[in-house]
């Protein structure tokens, strides 16, 4: 090439060829890039299938338990009202204390029923005086009569002096015995043993006693032990029990103080044993329910009337389970499912149909055979359809055997 002033130009030459010349290795450079993207997949190592636990499923004899929501209730409850009116002296218990029957609670004033006594007493010993009179007069009569002296008209009158003298000392006796027990229902006694409510009434106040229930409240009692705890059974567990019994698998509770245990509020597992008592005649038209009680025992007093409690019944006849840990057992919409282990050890989802919780291990009534091998830990890390490593746990599935 021919410069302006005549000269050759091969730097412009040389400035075409090393472009080509970088293309070229560029090109070459791909090529091996790209040969190296053709090697096949299968040439990448496989992860190690995944390492679960499994066991299988335990095999016992179980019985089913119906769980109900209850409210404790005393045996016996005392409104403790006076017999007599009058003013308050003294108040002889401590709020909230356990109290005997017989143990003093509250003292009236007992000074106008001592007068009543005092006068009623008076009248008797009148009356006496006037049976003594009559009984020395009619015999009086009954020697002159004899003699004709008198008449047996006056006898008859001596007589029927006499028996009205002894009427007169019976009412009087009567007066007597009331203006004494007045007296002592001023001593206002516990007539139960339980824990007492606080007192209602202070010292100075008057108070209205009456054997009718309109008298003045003074405080209330209720025994602690044993305790009833009250549950409504619904009608579809009520007819469930009804044909157990018809087919002579159940005991009924009408007849048979069935076994029940409680869990207190709080509580993971049943604290307390008891038996049912009670069953009502009817169902509750409103609700559909039966109500029902068991009576609890409750030596150490930690249950008060009005606490809620979880009421366990005996709810089938004994029989035999497969059972298997809660934790093995997922949810999958609205079903359940447990991964089981085949021979392959591949992954199997199996449907099944649980039953209640048995000693801290799930019943499984329909799903599961005794030689499944149910993964019981390392349930995240399984595929359906994958293959595991499958560990034997050391111990049985949970529970006792």
């Amino acid at each position: 090439m021919t410069g302006p002033d005549g000269s050759e130009r091969f730097v412009q030459k040389h400035d075409f060829v090393l472009p080509r010349l970088c293309a070229t290795a560029a090109f070459i450079v791909a090529g091996f890039a790209l040969a190296g993207c053709d090697k096949p997949a299968s040439q990448a190592a496989a992860p190690p299938p995944a390492p679960v636990t499994v066991a299988q499923p335990v095999k016992r004899t179980v019985t089913d338990w119906d769980e109900f929501t209850g409210r404790f209730d005393a045996v016996e409850e005392v409104q403790v009202r006076p017999r007599v009116g009058g003013f308050v002296n003294t108040v002889e218990f401590q709020d909230g204390a356990i109290v005997h029957q017989g143990d003093l609670l509250y003292v009236i004033d007992p000074r106008p029923f001592e007068a009543v006594a005092l006068q009623a007493d008076g009248q008797l010993s009148d009356a006496r005086a006037k049976v003594e009179l009559a009984k020395r007069e009619l015999d009086r009569g009954l020697n002159l009569v004899q003699t004709s002296a008198v008449s047996e008209q006056v006898v008859d009158q001596r007589r029927q002096a006499l028996q009205a003298a002894h009427a007169a000392e019976t009412q009087a006796e009567g007066a007597l015995k009331a203006a004494k027990l007045n007296i002592e229902f001023t001593h206002v006694a516990a007539p139960i043993t339980g824990r007492v409510s606080r007192h209602l009434v202070s010292p100075g106040n008057l108070v209205q006693g009456s054997d009718n229930g309109s008298s003045t409240l003074l405080t209330s009692i209720v025994t602690l032990d044993p305790i009833y705890i009250y549950f409504d059974m619904d009608e579809t567990t009520f007819i469930k029990y009804s044909k157990l019994w018809f087919e002579g698998r159940r005991p009924s509770s009408r007849d048979t103080a069935n076994p029940v245990q409680v869990t207190l509020a709080g509580e993971t597992k049943p604290s307390h044993d008891g038996a049912i008592n009670f069953l009502d005649n009817r169902l509750d038209v409103s609700t559909g329910t039966l109500r029902s009680r068991a009576v609890v025992k409750n030596t150490d007093l930690s249950i008060l009337p009005g606490q809620f409690g979880r009421v366990r019944l005996i709810g089938s006849a004994p029989y035999e389970a497969l059972l298997i840990p809660d934790a093995a057992v997922a949810t999958d919409q609205s079903r359940k499912i447990v991964f089981v282990v085949k021979p392959d050890d591949t992954v199997e989802a199996r449907t099944v149909v649980l039953g209640p919780l048995d000693d801290g291990l799930r019943v499984i009534r329909e799903g599961l055979k005794a030689d499944d091998r149910v993964i019981v830990n390392g349930i995240q890390r399984a595929r359906v359809g994958a293959k595991v490593a499958p560990h034997m746990a050391q111990a049985p599935a949970g529970g006792k055997s």
